[in-house]
Parts: structure tokens; sequence; C-alpha cells
């Protein structure tokens, strides 16, 4: 089977003959390692010499897609505040009108011609694209995170404003993507951290009123379309995995496997046939730390639990350079077994 059905069928709930792979996206010093360990540059040549069967293209990240006449830039809170700590541009933020009366980005500037090329020269692999629209990282840049939660009691309105006009222009921009785009793409993938850890970062009550209902639109806009929703949500998240199949999220990455309740264990117990999972082969030491053997184990171990529904991988997409070569080959070599 070809590697694009193989993943589609997988995020439609189809028995296949094996689970599907995707590396993530490596900061560019593990590319580098990598790249030698090849004897090719460049994280395609990594790619098609491991087997992915993933592609990924935002135009987020792409400096040529947002074209301020004056330079301005796509996010400017983020370049303000990189930490999302206290001080950001809207902390002092009081009322409606002073969210409404910012200069928020607007679509008029937006050029895709870079993505849509990408998307075109990909070959056989199933493409993520769309806008990452992390709108829940957007609020911590722009107020501070703990003025973020803070705000959602003491001024819930101003939130809410705010996650408007973030939320709008990133459906908006998707829009104009997705019609130029049409089938190059087979999933919208979005970013939004609500885990630590150990637990999420807000009660389940907050997420429902602030960020499952904008969720829900970026995945039935993905469905109108024909695309799958593919959420990356880091840390322990396992308290509101049922609302997200509720909402309409296809998949879930990337399976922060030693956080609360994510281990593989937990989740085929509790989600299997709900939900598909990409990623989960454990980063902070597993990967890192660990022998080839017992990467070689584990990867056994979680397919046999969590498949057919399963695209292994890393979990978390940037795969740092503490990663042997050898280990992510293990892990390989156990998916296409």
């Amino acid at each position: 089977m070809l590697q694009r059905q193989l993943i589609k069928n997988i995020m439609n709930g189809e028995s296949t003959e094996r689970c599907g792979f995707w590396l993530g996206s490596p900061v560019q010093e593990t590319i580098d390692i990598y790249s030698e360990k090849i004897g090719k540059q460049g994280l395609e040549n990594i790619q098609q010499y491991l087997g992915d069967d993933v592609r990924w293209v935002t135009p987020m990240y792409l400096k040529s897609t947002y074209k301020h006449p004056e330079g301005k830039p796509l996010r400017p809170w983020k370049l303000d505040n990189p930490m999302g700590l206290a001080n950001g541009i809207m902390s002092a933020y009081q009322t409606v009108e002073e969210v409404n009366a910012y200069d928020w980005p607007q679509i008029k500037y937006l050029d895709f011609t870079e993505t849509i090329e990408q998307l075109k020269n990909y070959g056989d692999y199933y493409r993520l694209s769309g806008f990452w629209a992390p709108f829940f990282h957007d609020l911590s840049y722009l107020l501070g995170m703990e003025d973020l939660l803070i705000k959602m009691y003491t001024h819930p309105e101003v939130v809410h404003a705010m996650l408007e006009k973030l939320c709008t222009f990133y459906l908006e921009a998707n829009e104009l993507l997705y019609a130029q785009a049409s089938d190059l793409i087979d999933g919208h993938f979005i970013g939004n951290d609500f885990g630590s850890q150990a637990d999420l970062m807000m009660s389940p009550e907050l997420f429902d009123e602030f960020y499952l209902p904008w969720l829900k639109k970026f995945a039935d806009q993905a469905h109108q379309h024909g695309y799958h929703s593919v959420l990356h949500c880091c840390g322990s998240i396992y308290r509101i995995i049922d609302q997200l199949v509720d909402a309409g999220i296809d998949c879930i990455h990337p399976i922060q496997a030693l956080a609360t309740n994510m281990d593989a264990e937990y989740l085929a117990e509790n989600f299997k046939g709900k939900i598909v999972f990409m990623g989960g082969v454990d980063t902070q030491h597993l990967l890192s730390e660990g022998s080839a053997e017992e990467v070689k184990m584990k990867t056994k171990r979680i397919i046999e639990l969590l498949s057919p529904g399963l695209i292994v991988g890393p979990s978390h997409e940037a795969l740092m350079p503490n990663v042997p070569f050898e280990n992510v080959m293990a892990m390989v070599n156990t998916c296409k077994e």
C-alpha cells in the first residue's frame, strides 16, 4: 500500500498491514548529525532514508507567507515576549475595546506561494498543513502565562475577545489556503499545549469554556474540506481526550509518554478505537538514554497496545540532538516489521 493511503486508512479507523511512522520536525543540529549518518544532507533525505510516511508544512513558519507593506511580522507578540512570561503587550488590558483597537494581522497580506510549491513537491506522503494556530500560546505571549490563567477568572470577556481575534484570523487564513491547496493537503495540523507533565494547565471546565469551541471550529473546517483534524498537544491531557473526540479531533500528537496517564497502557484501556494516536515513543529518557534494544522492545509494546489506530513517532516533534540515530533506526525498523 502507498504511504499516503496507508496514513489515510489509519486516520479513518481502518486496519492496515503496519502502523504508520512520522519522525516529526527535528531541530537543525539533529538534522546535521543524522545527515552525516546517512551521507546526504537535509531533512527530506533523512525522511526518505527512514521511510517516513508523513510530511508537514505550515505557512505560519515560512517568512514569505506574511507580506505586510511596512514589514510587520505575522505574530509580533511572540517577538516581544518569546518565553510567554509576565508583561506581555496586553498584560494591562482591562476591556474588550482595548483588544479590538489593537493592530491585529490581516489576511490580505497573506501569500501562500511557497507553501503550495512545497506541497506540490511532496511525493506519495501524507501531508499535514494549514495554520498551526497556536492560539493558547499566543495568549501567553500577549499576556504572560500567569496573567492569562488569572484573567480567565477575572476578565473572561477580555480573553474571549482575544481568542475571537486570533482564531478568526487563523480560520479565515485556512480558508484562503485550502482554496488554493485543495487535495494537496490531507490533514490540518494545529498546535496548542494544554498539559504539563502532571496534569492540565487549567481545569477541564475552563478548557471547555475558552478553548474547546475553537478546536471544534477548526476540526469542522478541516472536515468540510475533506481533511483530517490533527491536534498537537503536549503534556497530560487524558482528562480532556473524550471532549476532543466529541469536538471532532481525529488524531492526537505527540503522546508525551511519561506525563500522567499518557502511557500506552492507559490510553489503550480508555481511548483505543475512539481516536488515532501519533507519537508515543518517549524522548525524555527512552530515545535519548536507552539502548536500541530497549527502544525496540518499548516500541513493539506500544504498537501491540494501540494499533491499528497508531502512527509511531517520538513523543515530541522537535527531536533533540541527544537522541542517537541508532535509536531512531530501532524505532523505525520495529514499525516496519
